[in-house]
C-alpha cells in the first residue's frame, strides 16, 4: 500500500487551489453569458440564509458581549466611557461581524457544498449531468455562489445588530453605562462607509466559501474517504482564504492615518 507523503499532499492541495481559481474565473464568465437556474438559486439561498441565521446571531451576540467586557473596564479606567459603544460598533462592522459570520458559514455551508458535490462526483452523478447536456457550473456552482454572495451580507448586517445588542446588555447591566451614551457613541463613530465595507467584505467572503467548497467537491476522488478529506480540506482552505483576503481588503479600505474615534 502506498502512503501519502506531506510533499505530495501539499502538491495536491496547490493543484486543487489552482483549479479553484480557474473555477472562479469560469463562474464569472458563465454569469456573463449563461443562464441562472432560479429554483436552484432560491433553494441554496434558503440553505445559506435562514438555516444559518440562528448560529450566526448567537455567535454575534456573545462576541459583542465579550468584546464589551474586555473594552469597557479599560475605557472606564481611562475615563473614556463614552467611546465604548462606538468602538464596539466599529469593531463589529469592520472586522468581527464579517469575518466571524464568514467563519460560521465556512464550517456549515462550505463543508456541505464540498460533501454534496463530492458525493455526486464519486457516484458519477456529475457525469450524468454531462450526459444530459447540463453544465455542472451552471446547475450546481453558480446557484451556490450567488446564494452565498447575496445572503452573507444580510447575515452580517443582522449579526452587527445582535452584536450591538449583546454589548449594550453587558454595558448597561454590568458597567452602569447608560443606554443613551452607548448608542450615541455608536451613532457618532459609525459611518455609512463602514456598513458598505462590511457588506463588501461579506459578499467577497461568500464567493470564496462557495467557490472553494464547490471546487473541492468537483475534484473529489477516492470514494467515501475522498469525500471526507475534501470536506475537511475545503473548510480549512476557506478559512485561510477568508483571513488572508481580510487583511488585503482591510488594507485597501482603511489604509492611512485617519481616525474615526477622533474625528
Amino acid at each position: 500500500m502506498s502512503e501519502t507523503t506531506p510533499s505530495s499532499s501539499l502538491g495536491m492541495w496547490v493543484q486543487r487551489l489552482i483549479e479553484a481559481i480557474f473555477l472562479g474565473g469560469q463562474v464569472m464568465l458563465h454569469l456573463l453569458t449563461g443562464k441562472i437556474h432560479r429554483r436552484n438559486t432560491l433553494d441554496q439561498m434558503a440553505a445559506v440564509g435562514p438555516e444559518s441565521l440562528m448560529i450566526a446571531l448567537v455567535t454575534a451576540g456573545f462576541v459583542g458581549a465579550v468584546f464589551t467586557i474586555q473594552v469597557a473596564r479599560e475605557f472606564i479606567n481611562f475615563g473614556a466611557t463614552t467611546a465604548v459603544g462606538g468602538v464596539l460598533a466599529l469593531a463589529l462592522t469592520r472586522e468581527l461581524a464579517p469575518v466571524l459570520t464568514a467563519v460560521v458559514l465556512a464550517g456549515r455551508v462550505g463543508s456541505a457544498f464540498a460533501a454534496e458535490i463530492g458525493t455526486m462526483r464519486v457516484t458519477e452523478q456529475i457525469d450524468a449531468l454531462y450526459m444530459l447536456k447540463t453544465d455542472p457550473i451552471d446547475y450546481l456552482v453558480i446557484p451556490r455562489v450567488l446564494a452565498c454572495c447575496f445572503m452573507l451580507p444580510i447575515l452580517t448586517i443582522l449579526a452587527i445588530i445582535v452584536g450591538m445588542a449583546g454589548g449594550l446588555l453587558v454595558a448597561t447591566n454590568l458597567y452602569n453605562i447608560s443606554e443613551s451614551v452607548f448608542l450615541d457613541s455608536a451613532r457618532n463613530l459609525l459611518g455609512i462607509w463602514d456598513l458598505f465595507t462590511a457588506a463588501i467584505k461579506a459578499a467577497f467572503f461568500g464567493i470564496l466559501i462557495a467557490v472553494i467548497g464547490c471546487s473541492w467537491g468537483l475534484t473529489t476522488t477516492g470514494g467515501a474517504k475522498g469525500v471526507g478529506q475534501s470536506t475537511t480540506t475545503a473548510v480549512v482552505t476557506a478559512l485561510l482564504a477568508i483571513f488572508i483576503s481580510n487583511f488585503f481588503l482591510s488594507w485597501l479600505m482603511f489604509q492611512g492615518t485617519g481616525s474615526a474615534v477622533l474625528s
